[in-house]
């Protein structure tokens, strides 16, 4: 079972080495997400990214619910977002010529990428899941993956194969790991 957010925060404060890799493994994805899908090219987001672990690193020690880390990574990603879409905006602005400009207030455009709070609360969500499933034994965590992870689900057949099981045994176990995981979840 895999450490939580807790033991590994802990862990990340006395300098363990594979505490930061596992966390920063863990919320990778979230953190990377929030500048993707306000609509940053990719180097804008890795800098979103950077920024973001790097503020944690220096404010780790003042981080005072373990519990809601993923709160805390949402909310920093935003931020960060936020202040790099403001900065692309003022560039914009400074950029613009005097004959190029015709009045237009640039702080009038709404700004549709920026992620609403039932978008947050869904990647929230997805990086439950995701704790959720990396807290299941391996079998499970493995069954689960390739039947949810990828875009086509392998065949009963194909899986059986993969993990050197019964075809009969995957339907069973997938309910069995399923059931696991709703635990986890409540």
């Amino acid at each position: 079972m895999s450490q939580t957010d807790e033991q590994l925060l802990e862990l990340c404060k006395a300098g363990d080495d594979l505490a930061w890799q596992t966390l920063v493994g863990r919320y990778q994805r979230l953190v990377y997400t929030v500048p993707r899908r306000a609509g940053l090219d990719e180097d804008q987001s890795a800098e979103v990214f950077q920024e973001v672990f790097t503020t944690f690193f220096e404010k780790i020690q003042y981080i005072e619910q373990p519990d809601r880390l993923h709160a805390w990574f949402v909310t920093t990603a935003r931020r960060k977002t936020w202040r790099v879409i403001q900065k692309r905006k003022n560039l914009v602005s400074l950029q613009s010529s005097d004959e190029d400009d015709d009045g237009f207030d640039f702080e009038q455009i709404e700004d549709e990428k920026v992620l609403p709070l039932e978008e947050i609360q869904k990647l929230q969500e997805q990086q439950r899941v995701r704790n959720a499933v990396e807290d299941l034994d391996e079998k499970c965590r493995e069954l689960i993956k390739m039947l949810f992870y990828v875009d086509e689900s392998p065949s009963y057949t194909e899986i059986a194969e993969r993990l050197g099981r019964p075809e009969g045994s995957i339907g069973p176990t997938r309910a069995r790991c399923l059931k696991k995981l709703v635990q986890l979840l409540s």
